[in-house]
């Protein structure tokens, strides 16, 4: 399936139904009596958030929806049908904007949660009992802009080739695809860890370059899906394979995440230390803790060594976060 993580589209509600004006006159009655029933109310436009939906894929292709318009009203005081609403299911974790603003209208962060984004127009009055008859509303009109971020407790950055997507298939059920190339991931992946009764989602996220949040790379593809994980882990490259320092990537990553965004600059981290089995490995791990140090965590991810810690880690980590928010 393919990932689509933005999209513009056009809503359009239904208009109110058409009141009636009508009289009727029965034998034995002096004058016409007004009996004219109201239209119906349009159809709203909804977005409801749901866990079965993992893409924006329908709305890339599909931009333009509108909801159904009220009936009119009839003789005898006879009400018009309501506009069928139009529901549009989107991925939780789905950030919703006017498209000419870019003001939020609603972050749709848990299932089933849902938001009228265009209000149906309101039905006409008929003239029944004397009323005054009032013409019908159009439906609201509005581009929306759908912002999809992945939500995840668990986010893994660092450099592409770091060994991201290796760890992920390493601890998670999922398949992530492996290769010796930059941008291996093009899209972030969910994986689901459990242990005993623990279990947390983990997404490898595309690699970054310098200047990701200046859009360079993959840019804000990958920067905004980590906005939302509750603990970012940085994975490092400690082998410097491809002749790269890895001081210099781990820098740079802090850096980047810096300059996109203050929520990433104070979120919770956790520092990988990955390919320990290669030559090199240790004497960059040495150089790395004299100037950081910060605790690591060594791994490799390919043998599969170091794994259980890691999970220890996260899991103690993430039990402190979730101690904290309540």
């Amino acid at each position: 399936m393919t990932f689509v993580d933005e999209a513009r589209i056009f809503v359009q509600a239904g208009n109110g139904g058409k009141g009636c004006e009508s009289f009727v006159k029965d034998r034995g009655m002096r004058h016409k009596r007004p009996d004219g029933g109201d239209g119906g109310a349009g159809g709203d436009i909804i977005l409801i958030a749901e866990r079965g939906v993992q893409t924006l894929l329908d709305f890339k292709y599909r931009q333009h929806h509108k909801a159904k318009s009220g009936g009119h009203g009839s003789s005898k005081r006879k009400k018009g049908r309501g506009g069928e609403n139009c529901v549009l299911r989107v991925p939780v974790g789905t950030v919703v904007k006017d498209a000419d603003s870019l003001l939020i209208i609603k972050d749709l962060t848990e299932d089933q949660q849902s938001i009228v984004v265009a209000k149906g127009g309101k039905p006409g009055i008929g003239n029944a009992d004397g009323r005054t008859p009032k013409p019908p509303e159009q439906g609201q009109e509005r581009a929306v802009l759908l912002e999809l971020k992945l939500i995840a407790d668990v986010g893994l950055v660092g450099f592409p080739n770091a060994g991201k997507s290796t760890l992920i298939s390493s601890i998670s059920k999922v398949r992530s695809k492996v290769a010796n190339y930059p941008f291996t991931t093009k899209q972030p992946i969910l994986g689901f860890v459990e242990r005993d009764e623990f279990s947390f989602i983990i997404a490898d996220l595309p690699g970054i370059i310098e200047g990701a949040h200046e859009g360079k790379g993959l840019g804000h593809r990958f920067l905004k899906h980590a906005e939302r994980t509750k603990i970012l882990v940085h994975v490092i490259d400690m082998g410097g394979t491809e002749e790269r320092d890895p001081l210099e990537d781990y820098a740079k990553i802090c850096h980047e995440l810096e300059e996109y965004s203050d929520l990433l600059t104070y979120k919770t981290k956790i520092i990988v230390a990955n390919k320990m089995d290669l030559p090199g490995a240790e004497d960059n791990l040495k150089r790395f803790q004299k100037k950081y140090k910060d605790d690591i965590i060594n791994i490799s991810a390919l043998n599969k060594t170091g794994l259980d810690e890691l999970i220890d880690k996260v899991q103690k980590v993430l039990c402190q976060e979730n101690s904290q928010e309540k």
